[in-house]
């Protein structure tokens, strides 16, 4: 069997919180959820070519760590 390896301060207790939250809301609570991130200041959603999102989540990360 494979180990699970995680992000820095994530844990199996933590995966397991966050799926339950996901697997038990409702379509009403998933569609607020949603809208409240596209309305939350400070981000951006965009569109972009499914190749290029390796590149951006690497620049993500880049700009995370230089305390971004």
């Amino acid at each position: 069997m494979k180990e699970n390896i995680f992000p820095p301060g994530w844990d199996t207790k933590r995966v397991t919180s966050v799926l339950a939250h996901y697997e038990n809301q409702t379509e009403e609570e998933s569609l607020a959820e949603d809208e409240a991130a596209f309305l939350a200041t400070g981000q951006t959603f965009i569109e972009i070519p499914t190749e290029l999102v390796p590149a951006v989540r690497e620049l993500v990360a880049r700009h995370m760590n230089q305390g971004g």
